[in-house]
């Protein structure tokens, strides 16, 4: 990666700037918006370099403040997700649960839940009473208890913890 890309070094979230003061904007999927440094190529072909202290997840209406001024706004690109729906709240809540309890990256909102596609896992919901369609949607998975921002299958914080119904393990 050059140093001689102008480098975007902080974000500034969402609420906390004006959109239409961005130069630039570029649409990234949920793993490229969760990045500590990468080249990326904004709209219009403004190629810069992210390089920030540790990776944060860059929210949809997030901007990235470049070094020599200006800022970068970041959208949300749509991907293949799986939307989850209930027929009544408390179903939803389940359902929420046993994602929750596998460690799933999920997105929650008032009446679904979106997750990405494991046709194992949806077979799973499917069998609870779930209604799921596949969609094309913007992931904004919650960034879990632990500060991570569930980006991986695996999970890895520190200490164990309980899944209930016995089940109890160390990471």
């Amino acid at each position: 990666m050059s140093d001689t890309l102008p480098r975007a070094t902080q974000v500034l979230p969402k609420d906390g700037w004006v959109e239409r003061t961005a130069k630039h904007t570029v649409t990234l999927d949920f793993d490229d918006r969760f990045r500590r440094r990468r080249r990326y190529v904004a709209e219009g072909g403004f190629a810069f370099l992210l390089d920030l202290e540790e990776a944060v997840p860059l929210r949809d209406g997030d901007g990235l403040l470049l070094e020599q001024g200006g800022v970068i706004l970041v959208r949300a690109a749509p991907e293949p997700l799986v939307e989850v729906r209930a027929p009544t709240p408390a179903l939803l809540m389940r359902l929420a649960w046993h994602l929750g309890n596998r460690h799933l990256p999920t997105e929650i909102q008032a009446d679904r839940l979106l997750i990405r596609d494991d046709h194992v896992i949806v077979a799973m919901l499917q069998g609870l009473g779930a209604e799921v369609r596949k969609v094309d949607a913007p992931f904004n998975p919650e960034g879990g208890a632990y500060g991570e921002q569930n980006r991986q299958p695996g999970h890895h914080h520190r200490g164990g913890h309980d899944h209930g119904d016995g089940h109890h393990h160390h990471h």
